[in-house]
């Protein structure tokens, strides 16, 4: 009798803690609902990790930029987007992964009645400028995209957008979205914001410089549009441009997986054996010619000792590219630096020395953003090199030589700033690639003859099938669904 007393109190004192029996059937491990700081921080990280792994199946522009090559696959390095899922992995990332969790966590905070008016403004401001820099990533990848009809799952079969007419809307969602930020109240946290930790004045200056950015894009076919941006930006009052390294926008990795940054788990170093990538002979011949400092922060240094039972290991020391898009020995040539591949080291989606160089570019265009051309140059120049580890000494000296100094170094001011941009986007190399297609500098050569350096990138495989119409009316109104066709804005 007493056993069945106990049972039956048990009994009664489960039923007692949950409301119905629906209850029990929740997963505890499986969240039916996600805080929108959660969705945020998820968003940036995907979008961080997207842009900066090497992962031949996802990610290939520091081939097209000519950064680095392979050892011994050459489909990559020869611009092949068929062999594997190069397009579809990129397209449902940032759809996926980074804007269906921005909107989510943008419909959750709307929803939030308990959040402060400022906070939760500043934090739907916040959301908006990542969500522009991702759309203006696919727009600038592949040109017309499904942006209206977009992420709704209810409509499996969207339509597909004037990619002009996309940029153009992005621009005023962005403008809006700088405006609306107030310093002076709390937006997302150190907790959620991977960023700047909270910091809502350097979310302006972010929000401003992509504002500066996203203009330079348009500058060849809509000056109008670019120089008011440009000036929007930097005008008193506008809470100005990233300033300092300190205001990088930057995404800090962790040591372990899956937080570790991605470079580290596709070469050779702490959490990978892989040995497919070298520097490419593009990039060092170019900075040994100027005796860059930076070069033993991108690459490896090599000490190669005569061996003479054979011809292949010649004694060679210092810094040596593989040749572009031909197999290459990982052993006799320079590779990823033991600094890139540190599972820690940063992922940049915007930093100090690019804006320095889009503003020596505006006002080289007449757009009145203060400063003279060159003093804007070697602001970039300077903040890339102290960046990486160099000294203010080492960037002086490197400034006054012939090839680097912009009184002296050859061509016109496009291939002088798009030189130093190319060579300052060193593991950028999605920004280095729009940089390059905007500017035509520096000069860059496919492997074969018969080869075009891509202007942009095919689309999926899965919405030529899945969604043929749209995607084939697409391809028609770009001129073509081709890797060498170029985009709305690459007129030159």
């Amino acid at each position: 009798m007493k056993k069945l007393i106990i049972c039956l109190f048990s009994l009664v004192f489960m039923a007692s803690c949950v409301d119905d029996l629906e209850e029990y059937n929740i997963d505890q491990k499986r969240a039916t609902s996600v805080p929108a700081v959660t969705l945020f921080t998820g968003a940036t990280k995907n979008l961080a990790d997207v842009l900066t792994t090497p992962n031949v199946n996802t990610n290939n522009y520091r081939f097209y930029v000519q950064h680095w090559t392979s050892t011994q696959y050459l489909d990559e390095p020869r611009y092949n987007m068929t062999s594997r899922l190069i397009p579809q992995n990129m397209w449902t990332t940032l759809y996926r992964d980074v804007l269906n969790d921005l909107k989510e966590a943008k419909r959750v905070i709307n929803e939030d009645e308990t959040l402060a008016a400022g906070v939760k403004q500043n934090q739907l401001a916040q959301i908006e400028i990542m969500e522009v820099y991702t759309w203006s990533v696919l727009v600038n990848t592949f040109g017309d995209v499904p942006y209206t009809e977009a992420l709704d799952p209810q409509n499996a079969l969207p339509v597909y957008d004037d990619a002009q007419t996309v940029y153009n809307d992005i621009l005023n969602r962005l403008d809006a979205a700088v405006e609306q930020l107030d310093p002076a109240v709390a937006g997302f946290g150190k907790g959620g914001d991977i960023l700047y930790g909270g910091n809502m004045t350097n979310w302006l200056k972010f929000g401003n410089s992509l504002k500066l950015k996203l203009g330079m894009v348009v500058a060849d076919v809509d000056n109008a549009k670019a120089k008011a941006l440009a000036e929007s930006a930097t005008a008193e009052g506008s809470g100005g441009v990233i300033s300092s390294n300190a205001e990088n926008a930057a995404f800090e990795y962790l040591s372990a997986p899956p937080n570790n940054n991605p470079i580290s788990s596709n070469v050779k170093g702490p959490l990978s054996t892989r040995e497919d990538y070298v520097a490419a002979n593009t990039l060092v011949d170019a900075m040994n010619e100027r005796n860059d400092p930076r070069r033993e922060f991108y690459f490896t240094f090599l000490d190669i000792k005569d061996d003479p039972k054979t011809s292949a290991n010649e004694a060679f020391t210092g810094y040596r590219g593989g040749r572009y898009g031909f197999p290459n020995s990982f052993a006799t040539n320079s590779t990823v630096s033991a600094k890139v591949a540190d599972p820690t080291f940063e992922a940049l989606l915007l930093d100090y020395a690019e804006v320095e160089f889009l503003l020596a570019e505006a006002v080289e265009r007449g757009y009145n953003v203060g400063g003279t051309a060159m003093e804007h140059y070697n602001a970039g120049v300077t903040a890339s090199i102290t960046y990486w580890g160099g000294t203010a000494a080492q960037a002086t000296a490197y400034l006054l030589q012939p090839s680097v100094n912009y009184l002296t170094a050859p061509g016109d001011w496009r291939q002088k700033i798009g030189t130093q941009a190319w060579i300052a986007l060193y593991n950028r190399g999605y920004d280095a690639w729009v940089t390059w297609r905007r500017l035509d500098a520096p000069t860059l050569l496919p492997p074969v003859e018969g080869l075009v350096v891509p202007t942009r990138m095919i689309y999926p495989i899965n919405e030529q099938t899945l969604n043929p119409a749209n995607n084939a009316a697409a391809g028609s109104s770009i001129g073509g669904d081709d890797s060498s066709t170029k985009l709305w804005w690459d007129v030159r």
